[in-house]
């Protein structure tokens, strides 16, 4: 499904060039469960915003679905990602004007989806995510584990090929987690390809495949064992 070629990242500051992805090589198969691990600043973040197609200063090639990604402008861009892939954030990103019902409707909005037929996805994840007496209010009216529910809502609910999450248990209580962590299993059982970036050894239990990314470099990968000896060789 997604073949990364060399994937370099750099941002210009006073003393030079920072790298933060080096010579990234990965391919991840469709129905795949992969879980990005790492200390702080290790570039897990960056790796997964240019996977989410939000990051277009990157060097190298991606290829999604057989479509070269690094070909493409910002506009072919967006469109896929808006189609195909859904975005846990770490902070949220709801819009602040949108009541709850209204934020969880908007990845349906972008598909040609009959309005009765997405008013009844909306009121069927409502229920499923426990927030039905939250649908009119606003961002600003919830807690932070309320907000990252509703923004884990938004993102599955148009079922996307790929679901990239960033610590998307990271604001709720464990029994919370745990049921987040269920579903995102459910979701990839059923076809769903899933990328998760975290720090918890409990939600990588849940994926088929771990790799650790230091200092910009992918050092170990858990479907190949030769590359953590590389890496230790070099």
């Amino acid at each position: 499904m997604i073949d990364l070629k060399n994937i370099e990242r750099s941002y210009k500051t006073g003393a030079g060039q920072t790298w933060v992805l080096r010579r990234i090589n990965l391919t991840i198969q469709e129905g795949e469960f992969l879980t990005i691990m790492g200390p702080s600043g290790a570039g897990k973040s960056s790796l997964l915003n240019v996977l989410a197609l939000l990051d277009d200063q990157w060097l190298g090639e991606y290829w999604f679905a057989d479509q070269p990604v690094h070909k493409m402008n910002r506009k072919q861009r967006a469109e896929l990602a808006k189609k195909k892939i859904g975005m846990v954030f770490q902070s949220y990103h709801l819009l602040d004007d949108l009541t709850v019902q209204e934020n969880i409707d908007l990845p349906l909005s972008y598909k040609d989806i009959p309005r009765g037929e997405r008013q009844g996805l909306v009121a069927d994840t409502l229920d499923r995510f426990q927030i039905v007496g939250k649908k009119d209010l606003y961002p600003s009216q919830l807690s932070g584990g309320q907000q990252q529910l509703v923004g884990i809502a938004r993102a599955v609910i148009h079922k996307p090929a790929l679901l990239l999450a960033d610590e998307p248990t990271g604001n709720l209580h464990s029994s919370q987690a745990k049921e987040i962590m269920e579903l995102f299993r459910e979701l990839n059982q059923q076809g769903t390809t899933i990328i998760q970036v975290t720090h918890s050894e409990v939600n990588a239990s849940y994926g088929s495949r771990v790799i650790e990314v230091r200092d910009g470099w992918m050092v170990k990968d858990t479907s190949n064992p030769e590359l953590g000896a590389e890496v230790s060789a070099s």
